[in-house]
């Protein structure tokens, strides 16, 4: 072999060395699970990411051999179940660094794990992303959301085939309620949960739903990792209907829970919260028809008293009415007979004196015919054309009025009106006192 040439098992003892002397002994190791799987003779595997670039994480292989994952599982136990090793879940974990020579990677033989790192992760996490939608107003968004007097559009956000979707399916069945109920099939755990569950809720609304109730079952904290992501979070808050939650956990409340409309221990209290609101609005309407009922027949009684007061009024006024009529039609008949023979005599008076003025009319006519006669042979006296057929003539002046006087203007022009005809003639000259003294004919 060439001086300086090292070969693979060379490599690994050295690398393992140098491992061994910089890690002595275990050592605490915190990071984000990912790609877990389980070996059918019990190991687990899986990669411990860092908080570095999120395109290119830092990671480390991870084994946990099955010796060891008895003991840390009883460990999980004991600390009361609430983490469970799955993807996405922060953990501190302790395990020592070796060199895995098949493949030539460095890794962390884990023994032990540290559930209160977890559950404290978690905590801080929920806490600092509820603080984020409180300055945007977000917390109580849905809760501002009314519901429907009457809900029959309900849709139901779960895992189909699961617990939660079971018992919550029995809970409405048994119930008796007359919605309509619709089951979105969802994922609740794991690192695709989150996209799922905001998949399904927008298709609820946009199917109609009144009401979105999110249901999933109990598990350790870990498992409801999702209802407490910042998108499902935005999600329940900005949802335009009502969204109510029954995630199966009683001691602690996920994200989900403190954004929700209502929140519910568990998917069978959602449930019967559901058949109860159906119950409650199928007994106000009851309620109402009984009230519509009672109301209209009350206004019909009291309409009824009304027009039987008004027709018995209507009555005595018709009869008071008849009475005043045939009162005043005896008073008038008495007037009548009573007084016909006065008008009859005064009748009598105006006819004898018609006949007398009638009998005078010939003597009044022929005094007025002598009348006219004076009047037409006065009239015909002064009939102009007699006056112009005796010699005289009439002068008038351009704007036709008669000439009385000597005072007419040099250049006027005269008409002068015989009995046969009219002569014009213009003023040339006038005498001293302004007569026309030459007339020269047109």
């Amino acid at each position: 072999m060439p001086e300086g040439t090292w070969t693979v098992d060379e490599l690994h003892d050295r690398v393992a060395a140098v491992l061994d002397t910089a890690f002595e002994g275990e050592l605490w190791v915190q990071g984000e699970i990912h790609d877990l799987r389980r070996s059918p003779n019990g190991h687990v595997y899986f990669s411990l990411t860092g908080e570095g670039a999120r395109d290119a994480p830092a990671s480390l292989n991870v084994t946990l051999f099955e010796r060891q994952r008895r003991s840390v599982n009883h460990h999980l136990r004991r600390s009361g179940g609430a983490v469970r090793m799955s993807d996405g879940v922060r953990v501190r974990i302790r395990g020592s660094i070796d060199l895995y020579r098949a493949r030539g990677q460095v890794r962390l033989r884990m023994t032990a794990i540290d559930p209160v790192f977890t559950l404290g992760d978690l905590a801080q996490r929920r806490a600092a992303l509820l603080g984020r939608l409180a300055d945007d107003d977000l917390v109580a968004a849905n809760g501002r959301r009314r519901l429907p007097i009457l809900v029959e559009h309900v849709a139901f956000v779960t895992s189909l085939g699961s617990a939660a979707h079971a018992d919550a399916l029995h809970e409405i069945e048994a119930g008796g309620t007359a919605v309509h109920l619709r089951v979105y099939d969802t994922r609740v755990q794991g690192p695709t949960a989150p996209d799922s569950l905001v998949r399904s809720l927008h298709r609820a609304v946009a199917d109609g739903a009144q009401l979105v109730v999110i249901v999933r079952g109990g598990g350790a904290r870990t498992d409801l990792a999702a209802f407490d992501d910042e998108q499902v979070a935005r999600a329940i808050a900005l949802c335009p209907v009502p969204v109510w939650t029954g995630l199966g956990h009683e001691i602690d409340r996920s994200v989900a829970d403190e954004l929700a409309h209502s929140s519910f221990k568990t998917p069978t209290a959602a449930a019967a919260a559901v058949v109860e609101l159906s119950r409650q609005a199928r007994d106000d309407v009851q309620e109402r028809w009984v009230s519509i009922t009672a109301a209209a027949r009350n206004a019909l009684e009291r309409h009824e008293r009304r027009l039987t007061a008004t027709r018995s009024l209507a009555g005595r006024r018709l009869t008071d009415a008849m009475l005043e009529a045939e009162l005043a039609w005896s008073s008038a008949r008495d007037r009548l007979v009573h007084g016909a023979d006065r008008p009859i005599d005064h009748g009598r008076v105006r006819l004898d004196e018609a006949i007398a003025a009638l009998a005078m009319v010939p003597e009044t006519l022929t005094h007025r015919r002598r009348h006219l006669d004076s009047l037409a042979t006065t009239v015909a006296a002064h009939d102009p054309s007699n006056v112009l057929a005796r010699g005289y003539s009439v002068t008038r002046d351009e704007a036709g009025r008669i000439v009385r006087s000597r005072g007419v203007d040099i250049g006027s022009t005269l008409v002068t009106v015989v009995a046969d005809g009219s002569i014009r003639s213009i003023v040339d000259s006038t005498g001293p006192d302004g007569e026309a003294v030459r007339v020269a004919p047109r």
